[in-house]
């Protein structure tokens, strides 16, 4: 980084807004296998905060990809450069006052712990979509593990690339023996039991 370039402090703080809006700001870091459920889960979250009136947004591992990280690939490199974006603009929405949830594989552990280290404490909280491999092989909707085993795809987490579960999360949510309304709800009891939205705030 140039010496020339100066970190400029803002006129209102995050505290200043996370008044404004009535909650704590964080991120919900959702993780696992393609197909356990992450996107799903974390929208459904982010559907019962709105109706709680808490402002909030997902950051999706696929939508990324087609604006600001549409240049990586899925090498090792390139998959520790998009957690590492996603966590600096996770941290910018953490910043503005506001919720942000993100469904990311992020396979790495380490990248993972850098990440939380951008935050304060209490204001990363890892969600582990924990869902067999067979079960997510079965969901398969875009096809992937398919045709990772037929060698089309290289480098496939879960197939022929390693994914490194969390081995002390927050939370840990079996998207396959629940209905993901249930989980979600898992996920807000949580949010409330530690202080993060109040308990007045009641999904409609």
């Amino acid at each position: 980084m140039s010496e020339h370039i100066v970190w400029h402090p803002t006129a209102m703080t995050k505290t200043d807004r996370q008044n404004l809006n009535g909650h704590k700001s964080f991120v919900l870091w959702f993780t696992g296998l393609s197909g356990s459920g992450k996107s799903t889960l974390a929208n459904e979250v982010d559907r019962q905060l709105f109706s709680m009136g808490v402002r909030s947004y997902v950051l999706d591992g696929d939508n990324i990809r087609h604006g600001l990280n549409k240049g990586l690939g899925f090498s090792k490199e390139d998959r520790i450069e998009n957690i590492r974006r996603i966590g600096e603009v996770s941290r910018l929405f953490v910043d503005s006052g506001l919720v942000v949830l993100t469904a990311f594989i992020s396979p790495f552990r380490e990248d993972r712990n850098r990440v939380r280290q951008l935050f304060e404490p209490g204001e990363f909280i890892e969600v582990f979509a924990n869902c067999p491999l067979e079960v997510c092989e079965k969901r398969d909707v875009k096809g992937l593990y398919k045709k990772a085993r037929r060698g089309e795809i290289r480098d496939f987490t879960g197939i022929d690339s390693p994914y490194e579960a969390p081995l002390d999360p927050e939370l840990i949510i079996d998207t396959s023996a629940a209905s993901v309304e249930d989980c979600a709800k898992r996920v807000i009891r949580y949010l409330q039991n530690n202080g993060l939205i109040g308990l007045d705030r009641q999904i409609p």
